[in-house]
């Protein structure tokens, strides 16, 4: 070997191993065309640079193979909200797609189906429109398809039957219409099959039946109608179809006895195959005309066409087993990589599921699968069904509306409970607060008791409860509230003069207002509530709307919660002087320790501060205003009021609580005129 070579070759070597590989730079282009839809803005993935290798881990998400491709891209809860590109059909190894709970928007594209090793397809919890790509039945080795809470329309693709990898079918909560397609039947790797809360209207075909491991068959909430096939009971509580009230069948609680007409409604297209309709051609989901007359019938038919279905389902029952077997051991090893994120064991406390959504490359994250608690999903919770259908949410909802609690929608965190702001379906703002079941009340009636109040409370000036969910899989409870968008009151103390914080004078004399309205309609008796003592009243707890209107917050929330959480929570109120004196004696609350920390709000205001001090109080019983008027102000203030608002406020915090206004007399004073005593 030549000297020359002899030390060019060593560099050459080195040079192979510490520079990308071709591949993964013939893909760098894609990428970031990939980039340039999803986050126009380049917002949130800003890791994806052009001069980096996209193979080395520094790309957010994007994980290769052996050969320096990429295989997969997760980036599910990352905020997304540009549009799918064609250009992801280039990259030919990619096996797993995961951009679910973004806010994704346009149509799917056809491209994406060019994607023939894709294994795993989730576009779920976005806002793609359009049609379901007839093409995506092209997908020779998808096994999992995620298109669930979107608003896609359209009919569903009969091409997507020809997948026979397909385990999961996820079409939920979409804009769909037409008929279920037959081919559906021909799936026998199918397992979970939810087309729940759509406008699917004919019957059910027969030829689902086929599917041989089929778990799961969701199709609640459609407008589908004739005979529901008898087979389908082998599903047992994995059948579900409530909300169709055309469908009919026996054996199936719920549904009444079809009808010999039932079926054959002509107004409504049937799941027909592609070609010309004869008794010939017609798939097992049409309904045919019975001989029974005007009578229904007492035996079942014993035609050849009965006997052949039944020879075949016999037949399928006969494999079931080893094909079951099989595909166990398939998904297996194709899901190690998620083994600890079994849904089998679903019991995940927010922050880890929100850690997995986050980082796991696995697709196991099961949004459409949850369960609620026992005792409100079976009506063991003695609430009304018009009270459960008004304010019961899923877990799917509360998850698609925090984009799977993503870090970005995170407002605040304490020991027992996450505050994340959310969006509903419908647009509207929300903050949900998540609560581990281990902070509620250990015995299940009195944490529902609790949650019964709190459906009880309706004031202008309390914080709307919109709803609840109580995930038993998770161990996790969900307060769905409307937003409050300027925050608490905490916010406007010890701000710097000129800030846009600094309150004028009307907006803090209006902020007292509406707290005495509130804390004295809780302390009422009536209709269908009873009298609350809020017991932590604070300037956190007061919310500021955009028209500087308050709304106390975390009203009658200690009825759900253990007595160790209420006691840790009251530290921080212990701390900035709200708790009252006869609690470190009594260890009780009443009205009057109500009436106690809204005094000490009232100075809060006032003065613009956090701390109160023994000079403020003073302040207030000799009427020096410089002692407890926000300097802030710059005298811009009525002097009659506030020496009316510091004598309440002397008042409400005295020492004995036997000198203690009530709320109704506070309310009172406040509502009369200037001078009176």
């Amino acid at each position: 070997m030549p000297p020359s070579f002899s030390l060019l070759f060593p560099l050459f070597i080195l040079f192979l191993f510490s520079s990308p590989t071709i591949s993964s730079l013939t893909e760098l282009p894609t990428l970031m065309a990939i980039k340039a839809s999803l986050d126009p803005q380049n917002q949130f993935l800003t890791s994806w640079t052009p001069n980096t290798d996209p193979c080395s881990g520094s790309f957010e998400g994007v994980a290769c193979d052996e050969q320096g491709l990429v295989a997969n891209i997760s980036l599910q809860g990352k905020g997304l909200s540009g549009t799918i590109p064609a250009a992801l059909a280039e990259l030919k190894s990619l096996t797993g797609l995961y951009l679910h709970f973004n806010a994704l928007t346009g149509k799917i594209p056809k491209e994406i189906s060019r994607l023939t090793q894709l294994n795993d397809l989730y576009l779920n919890v976005n806002n793609l429109s359009g049609e379901i790509p007839s093409e995506i039945g092209n997908m020779p080795n998808l096994q999992v398809l995620q298109l669930c809470y979107n608003k896609l329309t359209g009919s569903i693709p009969t091409q997507l039957g020809n997948m026979w990898r397909l385990s999961v079918l996820a079409l939920q909560y979409n804009q769909l219409t037409g008929a279920i397609p037959a081919s559906l039947g021909d799936l026998k790797m199918l397992t979970r099959l939810d087309l729940s809360f759509n406008g699917l209207f004919g019957s059910i075909p027969v030829r689902l039946v086929n599917a041989p491991i089929l778990e799961v068959l969701n199709v609640q909430n459609n407008s589908l109608s004739g005979i529901v096939p008898p087979a389908l009971k082998k599903l047992n509580g994995g059948f579900q179809y409530k909300n169709n009230p055309e469908l009919c069948g026996i054996g199936f609680s719920d549904l009444n006895v079809c009808k010999p007409t039932d079926g054959l409604n002509t107004n409504r297209p049937e799941p027909f195959e592609p070609g010309s309709v004869s008794t010939k051609t017609l798939p097992v989901s049409a309904p045919l005309k019975s001989d029974c007359s005007k009578n229904l019938c007492s035996k079942p038919s014993k035609s050849p066409q009965v006997g052949i279905v039944l020879g075949v389902i016999g037949l399928i029952i006969a494999v079931a087993v080893s094909g079951l077997f099989a595909f166990a051991w398939y998904r297996r090893q194709k899901q190690k990589i998620g083994s600890a994120f079994d849904t089998s064991d679903s019991r995940l406390s927010t922050d880890q599921v929100k850690e997995v959504c986050r980082k796991s490359a696995s697709p196991l994250i099961s949004l459409e699968y949850c369960n609620g608690w026992d005792p409100l999903s079976k009506g063991r919770s003695g609430f009304s069904q018009e009270v459960l259908e008004s304010f019961m949410f899923n877990l799917e909802d509360v998850e698609r509306a925090t984009q799977c609690f993503s870090e970005a929608n995170l407002l605040g965190k304490s020991n027992f409970s996450a505050i994340y702001k959310g969006t509903l379906r419908d647009g509207s703002v929300v903050a949900i607060k998540c609560i581990a079941k281990t902070s509620c009340k250990s015995d299940e009636a009195e944490f529902l008791k609790g949650l019964k109040i709190l459906t009880s409370l309706k004031h202008e000036n309390l914080v709307r409860l919109r709803g609840f969910c109580c995930s038993k899989g998770r161990g996790e409870c969900f307060l769905i509230y409307d937003f409050v968008p300027n925050g608490s009151l905490s916010e406007y103390l010890d701000v710097k003069g000129g800030s846009g914080k600094v309150l004028e004078w009307s907006a803090r004399v209006s902020i007292i207002n509406g707290v005495a309205k509130g804390i004295g309609y809780l302390h009422r008796n009536g209709g269908n509530k009873p009298v609350i003592v809020h017991q932590n009243i604070s300037a956190e707890k007061v919310l500021i709307d955009g028209w500087h209107n308050p709304l106390l917050s975390d009203s009658g929330l200690h009825k759900l919660l253990a007595d160790d959480v209420v006691f840790s929570m009251l530290k921080a109120s212990a701390a900035m002087g709200y708790l009252a004196p006869e609690y470190t004696t009594t260890g009780r609350f009443t009205e009057k320790s109500d009436v106690y920390a809204f005094g000490m709000i009232i100075f809060q205001i006032l003065a613009g501060k956090r701390m109160i001090t023994q000079s403020t109080r003073q302040g207030a019983e000799s009427c020096k205003f410089e002692d407890f008027v926000d300097m802030n102000l710059e005298g811009k203030f009525s002097e009659s009021e506030a020496a009316k608002l510091g004598r309440i406020a002397v008042l409400c915090t005295h020492e004995f609580t036997n000198q203690r206004p009530s709320m109704e007399s506070v309310m009172q004073e406040l509502s009369g005129p200037i001078g009176s005593s």
